[in-house]
């Protein structure tokens, strides 16, 4: 991406914010980092470090998100970015990213004008000699998919292989629709046009080509037959857009195999991580 291109989609970002409206309310401060913030020419996104506090509105979209399949953090980043793409927000991550030793530039902190953030906006200076920031915690299962892989999923993964724990590998699922019966229904949770059933039935027809047995499943936190009391345990998980990436350790302590779709949609290749277990007790060992 252009510079120039990068510096608009931050300043559209700060003309929302202006607005006000919820949940922007809540945000209390933006940062930036990585090779926009140092002046490269050519960054390959912008990273954006959000700090906001929550209310009940936004505690219950983010249960929902959860229950329902969606992105818990999706009305915040919408409100960001609008439909914009090339913003990498990082949503409450400063301390994280603090410790680890990235130099983090303030833009706005409430309750300043966001005329302030549009003066320190400009007065990031392009740098010719500044090159895009290499990414951290980096494996080759990742390379060209890491802008939909967050951060905190990167270091967890990148310390479970080097351990042995794990072993990932990458593959492009299917357009295709599994045959079980319970397969099929279990699909019913979403529309026909949703991408999360699509991802779904992809992951599921890969399954059943590789010849793993549907009773033992566990598809975006549900089991693929009977319920949480009454089903077998789940051996093979599918994931569906990170969404139990906050544990994700926990759901690798009993199965061999989880399929993470990275990126559900309607249209585009369904990317996808499948992650090998390779010795339980180091998975446990965190």
């Amino acid at each position: 991406m252009k510079r120039a291109r990068a510096t608009l989609l931050l300043t559209e970002m700060l003309d929302r914010l202006e607005g006000g409206e919820w949940p922007l309310d809540l945000v209390d401060q933006i940062l930036v980092f990585g090779s926009y913030a140092r002046g490269a020419l050519e960054p390959h996104d912008v990273d954006v470090v959000v700090e906001h506090r929550t209310d009940n509105r936004l505690t219950s979209e983010f249960v929902h998100a959860l229950s329902y399949g969606g992105d818990p953090s999706g009305s915040m980043k919408r409100a960001l970015k609008g439909r914009s793409r090339g913003l990498q927000l990082h949503l409450r991550e400063r301390s994280t990213l603090e410790e680890d030793g990235f130099p983090l530039t303030v833009l706005w902190t409430r309750p300043e004008p966001v005329a302030t953030a549009r003066a320190r906006l400009a007065a990031l200076t392009p740098d010719p000699t500044a090159g895009r920031a290499p990414r951290d915690h980096m494996i080759e299962a990742f390379e060209g998919l890491d802008r939909w892989i967050p951060r905190p999923v990167r270091i967890e993964l990148v310390d479970l292989v080097s351990r042995g724990a794990i072993r990932i590998d990458r593959l492009d699922l299917p357009d295709a629709v599994p045959q079980h019966p319970a397969a099929l229904e279990a699909l019913h949770r979403w529309t026909e046009t949703s991408p999360l059933r699509r991802a779904a039935a992809g992951a599921l027809a890969h399954l059943e080509s590789t010849e793993h047995t549907v009773d033992h499943v566990l598809l975006h936190g549900e089991p693929l037959t009977g319920s949480h009391y009454s089903a077998p345990s789940p051996t093979v998980g599918i994931g569906l857009g990170w969404r139990g990436f906050g544990y994700l350790s926990r759901l690798l302590e009993d199965v061999s195999d989880w399929f993470e779709v990275i990126r559900p949609t309607r249209t585009q290749p369904l990317h996808t991580l499948h992650l090998t277990v390779l010795d339980h007790t180091a998975v446990r060992a965190r």
